[in-house]
């Protein structure tokens, strides 16, 4: 049922206490900090795959060898446990694409289901020498599955905004010379909360607009679009504290980034008026992407040195 993609989740940004995260998404470098940790091999030719192929195939979190084994033999009752943890505490619907094993325990990758839309992860504890698996003790790290929903609830109520960017992305694709991360990478290596092939949203823990969306929501999850909107404080938002991160990558795989398109996009960006407020980072890189890291940051990347402010 689910695909056993390997997954380094330390290149979401984020350090791990047990098989998960205790950092924040929190500043428009996350991306930036997609860097392999000493437990993984440097990346090389070797490691790399054409992001148009690249699905999460060949990761590994650091030191779970054993107890990917054992969630391998408690798939189900991982599944179950991961998908009744959801429902029970952030009032949604899951479907899980993947388990890793990591130390100590295994980390379950989950993708909501409806609106609002969000990828996340949740850790279960295993025993390496009783070969148990803790599904009772369950756990998330609240920050990281708190910004994952707000990120899904601001698209959701910024709807035709949204459409915009996305439509914007989606014309440059058609073009031929762009494209973004497969769906299935995205599951597979996912956690980063509301994401496109082509960007992702994070914010800082301050941003005071969206959280009264954020408890409405709690309070009834089957709330409309359109009284969460209302619920969104307008005069409290913060474009410097909500971050729509963009990463594309060149569609030809002998192509290097192109500096005229780069400036292009940057333009583009720059002009548009109908698109979601927030602080815009960019980067632009070859066709590949790194196999042990899920980061296609290069030394050839280009990157955008100060974010595009939308207020």
């Amino acid at each position: 049922m689910h695909k056993k993609a390997k997954v380094l989740l330390c290149s979401m940004g984020t350090s791990f206490m047990l098989g998960g995260c205790s950092g924040m998404i929190n500043s428009n470098n996350y991306q930036k900090n997609e860097q392999t940790k000493d437990t993984q091999a440097a990346p090389s030719e070797e490691t790399r795959i054409s992001v148009q192929d690249y699905t999460g195939e060949g990761y590994a979190l650091p030191y779970g060898r054993v107890t990917d084994e054992i969630a391998d033999k408690n798939l189900a009752q991982i599944v179950e446990a991961a998908t009744s943890f959801f429902k029970e505490k952030y009032k949604t619907d899951v479907t899980v694409h993947n388990v890793v094993g990591a130390k100590d325990g295994a980390t379950v990758f989950v993708e909501s289901k409806g609106e609002p839309h969000f990828y996340t992860y949740a850790v279960v504890p295993i025993d390496e020498v009783a070969k148990k698996v803790w599904t009772e003790r369950i756990w998330a790290d609240e920050f990281q599955v708190e910004n994952a929903i707000k990120g899904g609830l601001y698209s959701m109520i910024f709807k035709e905004e949204f459409n915009q960017l996305d439509d914007y992305f989606d014309s440059l694709a058609a073009e031929g010379q762009i494209t973004g991360k497969t769906y299935e990478a995205i599951q597979n290596v996912g956690g980063k909360g509301f994401s496109t092939p082509y960007y992702f949203i994070s914010m800082r823990s301050k941003e005071a607009a969206i959280q009264p969306v954020y408890d409405l929501f709690m309070r009834n999850p089957d709330e409309s679009a359109e009284n969460l909107r209302k619920a969104f404080e307008d005069n409290s938002f913060s474009a410097e504290n909500l971050f729509i991160n963009i990463q594309l990558f060149m569609a030809d795989p002998n192509a290097k980034p192109d500096n005229k398109l780069f400036d292009r996009i940057i333009k583009d960006l720059e002009e548009m008026t109908s698109i979601p407020r927030g602080s815009y980072s960019f980067v632009l890189n070859d066709n590949f992407i790194d196999k042990q890291s899920s980061s296609g940051m290069g030394d050839n990347s280009l990157d955008l040195t100060n974010d595009i402010i939308k207020d």
